[in-house]
């Protein structure tokens, strides 16, 4: 079995303002780094159109619907200053869904060991109802309810070591039994959650926040000994990373430190609890990473990490 990248020109297509941090320019330095021979080896396909029925899985049909409404048909809608929809975002963050649910497809059936799925917009920060923070619908809890919903799934883990907390995620899965969300993540730091006593109402969230200025030593140290014990005592039928490469130092919007090094250990230490408890079964889906260099160097780092299976 093999890795399977899963893409599509649709991303680009989700324009954004001029300055604004999370622009087409980030799936197009992606899809050089995937380019190179040292990829050859990759699965590829195309991420297929979601639609509503795959937004539902997270979010009420009211909310899901209202999305669809705000498409504008030329110039920009605005959920907030940060969050506005273009004329080519409705399908953008509907093959963000599907790729999401043909990547849990695939590692259930056998067709690959992994995959991720490089999209934009992303999506942790999309509560159940309500878009923010660049984010519309949650790509990772799709994800997960996919699993669930198909392929029977009963736990799953959702590690997330973007630089920002997966406020939506949390929110999404904060009274569930069965999906586990665990985060890195600097604090203090938009969106302003994510402390440690923020647990869930089953302690099934796990929040290890860190300070500005931590690098690889905290980062380490945070999944040794909090995130990945928690992970495997759930005992996962699948692993979901919420990839967020904004952690990198050389990023703008935060104040974190590590290097492509660091997502390389974090990937292999969570390949080796799904060896473990789930049959190597793990989805990566894009989520920040916002200076080009750092974005493409963790990128490539990372999947290079997943393809060791």
């Amino acid at each position: 079995m093999t890795t399977l990248l899963l893409t599509h020109e649709a991303f680009l297509g989700h324009a954004v303002p001029e300055g604004h941090p999370e622009r087409p320019d980030r799936l197009r330095i992606l899809k050089q780094v995937f380019s190179d021979d040292a990829f050859a080896a990759l699965q590829r396909g195309e991420a297929p159109l979601g639609g509503l029925e795959l937004a539902e899985l997270a979010h009420p049909a009211d909310y899901a619907a209202l999305i669809e409404k705000l498409s504008p048909a030329r110039g920009f809608a605005g959920i907030d200053s940060d969050t506005l929809m273009s004329p080519g975002t409705l399908e953008a963050t509907f093959r963000a869904l599907g790729g999401a649910a043909r990547a849990v497809d695939a590692v259930f059936t056998g067709e690959a060991s992994n995959a991720f799925l490089a999209a934009r917009p992303p999506g942790h920060h999309a509560e159940t109802q309500r878009a923010m923070g660049f984010c519309f619908f949650n790509t990772a809890a799709v994800a997960a309810r996919h699993a669930q919903k198909v392929h029977g799934a009963e736990r799953i883990a959702i590690i997330d070591w973007d630089v920002h907390h997966g406020n939506g995620t949390q929110d999404i899965f904060w009274t569930d039994r069965d999906v586990m969300y665990a985060s890195t993540h600097q604090m203090p730091l938009y969106p302003g959650t994510g402390e440690r006593s923020e647990t869930g109402e089953h302690g099934t969230i796990v929040n290890a926040p860190l300070r500005a200025g931590d690098g690889g030593e905290a980062f380490r140290a945070a999944m040794d000994g909090l995130i990945l014990p928690r992970i495997a005592a759930h005992r996962p039928d699948l692993i979901i990373i919420s990839a967020g490469f904004d952690a990198h130092r050389r990023d703008p919007l935060a104040n974190l430190e590590l290097e492509a090094g660091d997502f390389v250990w974090a990937t292999r230490q969570l390949m080796a609890v799904a060896d473990k408890h789930c049959e190597g079964r793990v989805v990566s889906v894009l989520e920040g990473g916002y200076d080009l260099i750092g974005l493409a160097e963790s990128a490539a780092a990372h999947v290079t990490a997943l393809m060791e299976r």
